[in-house]
């Protein structure tokens, strides 16, 4: 007699009970068939091949439930873990900050700051400044050596019949992100930190973003380099243009600059420009008397030059314009975060200071991606 298992109706009655009723009804065509001694009739086996399709289903079903389940268990046991491990990160810091412990990670610099803290530091930077938020991001610590190709270093001409080319050596230079250290100072009131009510470690890791965010912007635009991050507008390695006139940017300049970076880069480029140059452009029109600069309906806020969003910085030279893809912004920022607590310096002000610092560079490395126009002097 055949015999297939039977299982106990819990997580899912309905399908189990279909399917212990059906093994029913496939005993029962066999039994009717031993009892009449008489194979089963055509009807009969294709109604028990029929049955046999219908238990496979619901068991692969079954079995779909039984491991979606464990997955859950182990997905909702990583997430308890990792809430966990995040509580006592924060745990740990406020601990820190008031006094309670010494140290969170005692190294060689000091103290560092939780990673998962650091990352959150890291990910507001990054959501406050668009810029860096562009820029090709590298959360490394040391030293880094980027090969930066010189294409003229090959030129290509006319050569007459049967005569050697001359031999051109590529030339290959070196751009370099090292470890300059930023730091960022945050004073807490000790009755502030004092409160239940109030969430110490978010107000830490925003008012750091913020401070860590300003200085980045401002170093990723006009940085002076050598003893410092190397910023657009300072950068030599873009492609440099100069305006036709002296003293204004005009709409063609604009479309000039535009032109300058290859067709490939258009769809992710974007302008750079101070408050008195956007000032300046919002009043600039073209020969049929409409606005260049526009509102950028897509997203509701912003503005758009020739079809590409502009980003206005107090940072920017009111004399330039920078253009481009600027993921050709190479920038290191070390996402170890090291942390430094201040208590008797501010104690006459009844508050602890709390000093970040971290490593931080940057240098335009894709040179085609990335224009400045300067304003002509004279």
């Amino acid at each position: 007699m055949l015999t297939l298992p039977k299982y106990e109706i819990r997580s899912m009655p309905t399908l189990l009970e279909q399917r212990n009723n059906l093994i029913q009804e496939m005993e029962g065509l066999i039994s009717k068939a031993k009892e009449e001694t008489r194979s089963l009739e055509d009807t009969e086996a294709e109604r028990f091949d029929a049955i046999k399709t219908e238990v496979s289903k619901i068991d692969k079903t079954i079995q779909a439930e039984s491991e979606a389940e464990k997955l859950s268990a182990t997905e909702k046991a990583k997430t308890g873990e990792a809430e966990e491990e995040r509580a006592m990160s924060e745990e740990k810091l406020i601990n820190y900050i008031k006094g309670d412990t010494r140290a969170l990670d005692v190294a060689n610099n000091g103290a560092i700051i939780p990673t998962d803290i650091a990352n959150r530091i890291i990910t507001r930077v990054k959501e406050i400044s668009p810029i860096y938020q562009r820029a090709t991001v590298f959360n490394v610590g040391g030293d880094l050596d980027f090969p930066a190709f010189d294409a003229n270093s090959i030129v290509t001409g006319y050569i007459a019949d049967m005569v050697e080319l001359t031999a051109q050596n590529g030339n290959f230079t070196t751009r370099k992100l090292q470890n300059f250290i930023a730091g960022s100072l945050v004073t807490l009131s000790r009755s502030l930190m004092n409160r239940t009510d109030f969430d110490l470690v978010q107000f830490i890791v925003n008012m750091m973003a913020q401070s860590m965010s300003n200085f980045i912007e401002k170093e990723l635009l006009v940085g002076a380099g050598v003893t410092s991050a190397t910023g657009i507008f300072v950068d030599g390695n873009s492609t440099g243009l100069t305006t036709a006139g002296i003293g204004t940017i005009t709409a063609d300049d604009l479309i000039s600059q535009q032109m300058a970076i290859p067709e490939a880069f258009q769809p992710q480029s974007a302008w750079i420009m101070s408050k008195p140059t956007f000032a300046s452009l919002r009043k600039l029109k073209d020969t049929t008397g409409a606005y260049v600069l526009n509102p950028d309906i897509r997203t509701g806020f912003g503005w758009t030059v020739l079809g590409a969003p502009v980003f206005i910085s107090e940072n920017a030279p009111a004399d330039a314009v920078a253009y481009g893809d600027f993921s050709g912004l190479y920038v290191k920022v070390s996402q170890a975060i090291e942390i430094q607590i201040l208590n008797e310096m501010f104690a006459t002000r009844h508050a602890t200071g709390v000093v970040g610092y971290t490593e931080f560079d940057s240098r335009i490395v894709e040179d085609q991606k990335i224009s400045v126009m300067e304003v002509k002097v004279a």
